[in-house]
């Protein structure tokens, strides 16, 4: 990829359906990826376990949103290999700033423990990626912000691709029309990540029942 990747240019990428993606953490270049079979979440089928629930029920953790984006990001990125490379969190961070990308945060106390960021346009939400510093933190995040894109009226969850962890959450694999036919429906409607009355709790995430002030 010679072209310098602007944040404008990222979220038209986005409305494209396509990503960037860096080979390692030390590669320079960038390069666009648009799967042949894309994996999503449908919003009204995330499998909570028994195990899950019990999880999101106890009172150990703490969950904000945008509290500590750049934390997300670095701590996503801090596994042995990576794809997310400086310029990826630079330009994460300029979307972040403008108001296009967002964090959901899983806290033990002062310590930031699990989460997961992405991108929103319109009724989609692109998650880049996720980490767990403790058990089942990632799965927490993922049951918090499933529950918050529901409430703010999202349509479309991207996750890019499929792996066990989130197959066993409900995550499937749809075909690249598909997912385009998707992605255009979601981009001609609004969505907030902030939904104005929005007072989610323990109990409302787990029972997936939408929970206003």
């Amino acid at each position: 990829m010679t072209e310098k990747i602007t944040p404008e240019l990222l979220l038209s990428a986005y409305a494209a359906g396509v990503f960037p993606m860096a080979e390692s953490r030390a590669s320079d270049t960038l390069h666009w990826v648009d799967p042949r079979r894309r994996g999503i979440f449908d919003l009204d089928n995330f499998h909570i376990s028994r195990s899950l629930s019990k999880r999101i029920g106890q009172d150990n953790y703490t969950i904000r949103t945008n509290f500590d984006f750049a934390g997300t990001v670095a701590a996503c990125a801090d596994r042995d290999e990576t794809w997310i490379n400086d310029e990826i969190f630079a330009l994460y961070q300029a979307l972040h700033k403008a108001g296009f990308a967002h964090s959901l945060e899983v806290w033990d106390g002062t310590a930031l423990v699990g989460g997961v960021y992405g991108v929103s346009l319109g009724a989609a939400f692109f998650g880049e990626s996720m980490f767990s510093r403790r058990t089942d933190a990632s799965k927490i995040a993922l049951a918090w912000l499933v529950h918050r894109l529901r409430a703010g009226g999202f349509t479309l969850f991207d996750t890019q691709f499929i792996t066990p962890h989130l197959a066993s959450l409900g995550a499937v694999e749809i075909s690249r029309k598909e997912y385009h036919d998707r992605l255009n429906a979601a981009l001609a409607r609004p969505a907030r990540f902030d939904p104005p009355g929005y007072a989610p709790d323990a109990h409302s995430v787990r029972q997936r029942k939408i929970q206003t002030s």
